[in-house]
Order: structure tokens, then C-alpha cells, then sequence
């Protein structure tokens, strides 16, 4: 029966080593779970119950309706734009204005010419003569840079200075100087 024992006390120590294995194992395994649970979380936060794959799924279904109204805000944002440039066509962004003496009096050059253009070079050139008891007013179309009737000199110098002047740029720049709010004037 002495055989009989030692099997015994030698299958208790095999167990006993067994047992102390898996619960070294068990203890290693709760560590790796208790590291991962709280990358989770890092993740997905406090209030995160679902695994990583539903985390995962959840945002790019999220990402897909996120990406369907950027495109649909995007498509009427162009859609919009292109009106807008379409009106800034017709918006008189180059002028030229020359003050003179129209009678050669010493009255202050207070007559004036003033051409007032768009894009295109359409537009008109407003002239107001001034004298001591009466002012004139005359207004002249011009259609792509060309007037319909002949201009006086005066007329004809704030034409080319418009014409030099004012053309929008792609950037939104008038004559290379971009734009900028004036003081008392609300940004929209």
C-alpha cells in the first residue's frame, strides 16, 4: 500500500501544481481582459456596451448619413454659387470718375464724369456740367467697352480709367486688394 500512497501524494502534487498553474493562467488571462475593457472604453466611452465591430458599424453608418447631407448641402451650395456669380456679372465693379472745370471758371471742379462698369464692360458714363445758375446731366450706354455715342474727352478718360480698374478676380480681389469690412459695418 506504500505504492499506493506515493501515487497518491505524487498525483495530489501533480494536481495541486495543475491547479496553481490555472489559476496563474486565470490571473494572467483577468489582467489581459481588465487592459482590454478599459481600451474599450477609451473607445467607446463610459456608457460603450457594445463590442468594437458594432462600434465600428455604428460609425460608418454614421459616417454614411453624415456623407449624404454634406453632398446634398454641397450640390445646393454650388447650385447657389453659380447664381451668385451669375448676378456678380451684372454688379458695376469698375468705375472711373474725373473732376473738372467745365467753363474753365476757377469754381472747384465741380463738374464730373463717371463711368460705372461691370465685368463685361456694360455700364454707362453719367457726366453732370455745373455752372453758376444751371447743371446738365447726361448719361451715355456703353456696351463691352464701346460707347454708343461719341464722348467728350473728360467721358472718355474715366472710360479707360474703368476700364483699367475694378475687375473681379477669381479670389475675390478688386485691383489686387482684397476685400475688407468697413468700420461700422456688420459681416455677414
Amino acid at each position: 500500500m506504500a505504492g499506493n500512497d506515493e501515487t497518491f501524494h505524487l498525483l495530489a502534487v501533480v494536481g495541486a501544481g495543475l491547479a496553481l498553474l490555472a489559476l496563474v493562467w486565470l490571473l494572467v488571462l483577468s489582467l489581459r481582459v481588465r487592459r482590454l475593457r478599459r481600451d474599450q472604453v477609451t473607445v467607446l466611452g463610459d456608457h460603450g456596451t457594445d463590442d468594437l465591430v458594432a462600434h465600428a458599424a455604428a460609425l460608418s453608418r454614421l459616417v454614411t448619413l453624415e456623407t449624404a447631407e454634406w453632398r446634398t448641402a454641397s450640390a445646393r451650395l454650388a447650385e447657389r454659387m453659380g447664381g451668385i456669380e451669375g448676378a456678380l456679372l451684372n454688379v458695376f465693379s469698375r468705375h472711373g470718375l474725373v473732376r473738372y472745370d467745365a467753363y474753365g471758371e476757377q469754381s472747384g471742379q465741380q463738374s464730373c464724369s463717371l463711368a460705372l462698369l461691370d465685368v463685361r464692360g456694360d455700364g454707362f458714363v453719367m457726366t453732370s456740367i455745373h455752372h453758376r445758375d444751371q447743371a446738365r446731366l447726361y448719361i451715355r450706354r456703353i456696351s463691352r467697352g464701346k460707347p454708343e455715342h461719341r464722348l467728350a474727352p473728360e467721358e472718355e478718360d474715366a472710360l479707360a480709367h474703368a476700364l483699367r480698374t475694378g475687375a473681379i478676380t477669381a479670389d475675390g480681389t478688386i485691383d489686387g486688394v482684397a476685400a475688407e469690412p468697413r468700420e461700422g459695418v456688420d459681416e455677414a
